[in-house]
């Protein structure tokens, strides 16, 4: 029992210099703002030009990218394409993000990324872009220069597009066979 009671007196010892009454002066330090991620390069033209790469941006926005991928040079990337991706939304096409950048200031674009728009543009992974990043792709495709000609005009659903185009309507959803039965037992 008394090694017991030495091994407690010793560890409330070793305890008790961190017990204090706390004052002003040892408040915890208020948490920094979180800082919103953004890719370092050694200029926002960089910094844009590897998110438009990682980002996957070329494939649909420079025509030939798809077959080619970087071998299409620079000059002739992000000036849209005239095939158009049909689904159940219609017939959209990706534009000449060259000529947006020219009829949108910065503050109008990073506000445009945080919209929404037409499949397939993948609009959720846009909205995470942080600001920094949204404004180094449009330093990066702005420093490009105007190029190209505008994308072609959206068609409704149930109109026959006058460009090539993409299906991106489900085939043999048959083939999925039935669907699986419902869960009717409240278990999570």
């Amino acid at each position: 029992m008394r090694t017991h009671l030495l091994w407690l007196v010793a560890a409330l010892l070793l305890l008790l210099p961190g017990c204090r009454p706390s004052s002003a002066t040892d408040a915890p330090a208020a948490p920094s703002a979180p800082t919103e991620p953004a890719v370092r390069a050694d200029s926002d033209v960089d910094a844009g030009r590897y998110l438009i790469a990682v980002g996957g941006c070329n494939d649909c926005h420079t025509a030939g990218y798809m077959e080619q991928g970087p071998a299409v040079p620079e000059a002739r990337r992000l000036t849209g394409m005239p095939v158009g991706f049909r689904g159940p939304w219609g017939t959209s096409y990706a534009k000449n993000l060259r000529l947006t950048v020219r009829q949108l200031t910065e503050d109008q674009w990073v506000d445009r990324l945080q919209g929404t728009g037409l499949p397939p543009m993948p609009w959720p992974s846009v909205n995470a872009l942080s600001e920094a990043d949204a404004r180094a792709i449009y330093r990066y495709v702005r420093s490009l220069g105007e190029a190209g000609a505008p994308a072609p005009t959206p068609v409704p659903p149930g109109e026959e597009p006058a460009t090539p185009y993409i299906d991106f309507a489900p085939q043999h959803l048959d083939r999925l066979g039935p669907p699986a039965p419902a869960d009717t037992s409240g278990a999570a």
